[in-house]
């Protein structure tokens, strides 16, 4: 996509931080990090939304993060990692095409567990979580 700036840093037209490539996926540092060593995985296709992904270039991508989590922590020597996507406009997305989040964490750091993104919390019932369940599980 044009004017993507993700397909721009795959495609080599700017300058981007690469820590890690595979057939499918690229690792960048985020030009406006989080944390020290906060590190975005794509998948090399424009895709908007993690269900547009392939199977083969999601496994891949995957792959990838698993593979970078570790690594990065060592390199910034980070206690622990959130791993995160913003999947569509409504959840936080700001670039409009795929990407993992591996941001680097520390003890006292005042950042907060992944459950603090979502606002409050909703009081489901017991019948409401069964028909969540049964909708989800097909």
């Amino acid at each position: 996509m044009s004017d993507c700036i993700f397909c721009a840093i795959v495609d080599g037209d700017i300058p981007g931080r690469i820590v890690h490539e595979t057939e499918h996926s690229l690792a960048f540092l985020d030009a406006n990090p989080l944390a020290p060593g906060h590190t975005l995985v794509v998948p090399k296709e424009h895709h908007a939304r993690l269900d547009e992904v392939p199977a083969d270039a999601a496994a891949d991508l995957f792959a990838a993060v698993n593979d970078l989590v570790p690594r990065v922590e060592a390199a910034v020597d980070a206690d622990a990692t959130n791993v995160g996507i913003n999947n569509g406009p409504a959840a936080g997305q700001e670039v409009d095409h795929v990407h993992v989040h591996i941001v680097p964490r520390f003890e006292g750091d005042g950042g907060s567990p992944i459950h603090a993104v979502a606002g409050e919390r909703p009081d489901l019932s017991d019948e409401e979580l069964a028909d969540i369940e049964a909708a989800i599980s097909g």
